[in-house]
């Protein structure tokens, strides 16, 4: 159903931004992970193209059943295509024993790439945090997901 979201929000997209149609585009979806040695209740993460042009045009959640929904972001930014970085956060009121440690996917961010140039991601994790608000020692990665052209 996620997946349908996208595809509309593309749509949208397009509709909006008739510049876009002259340039070459491309899709890609990212799963973003963190690293948390401790159970990790709360985290806020930044994506961002370091070259490159890129629009963020969907946020789905990640594996744990702690974070269960789509996690928070500026739902207006991506909708009108102004999602060219974007800061997405999470939390959980689960106990801890229902809490997510060691590496995690928190959410799949799908993108659309425009240009010629092919761009390189980074990400930047703001935050991670147990149940008592502690920040955790916690590491962050990304992978472009299989099937994704870039």
């Amino acid at each position: 159903m996620n997946r349908w979201l996208g595809v509309i929000a593309l749509v949208m997209l397009f509709a909006a931004s008739p510049a876009l149609a002259d340039e070459p585009i491309r899709f890609a979806s990212v799963d973003v992970y963190i690293d948390a040695a401790e159970p990790m209740a709360a985290w806020q993460l930044e994506f961002f193209a370091v070259s490159g042009r890129m629009q963020v045009v969907g946020v789905e959640n990640g594996d744990s059943t702690a974070f269960d929904g789509a996690p928070y972001y500026d739902r207006d930014a991506v909708e009108n295509g102004r999602a060219d970085r974007i800061v997405v956060a999470d939390y959980s009121l689960d106990d801890e024993s229902a809490l997510p440690r060691g590496r995690v996917r928190v959410t799949t961010l799908h993108l659309v790439l425009s240009g010629d140039e092919a761009p390189k991601f980074n990400t930047r994790l703001i935050v991670a945090s147990t149940y008592q608000g502690k920040r955790i020692n916690a590491g962050i990665s990304f992978e472009i997901a299989e099937g994704s052209k870039q």
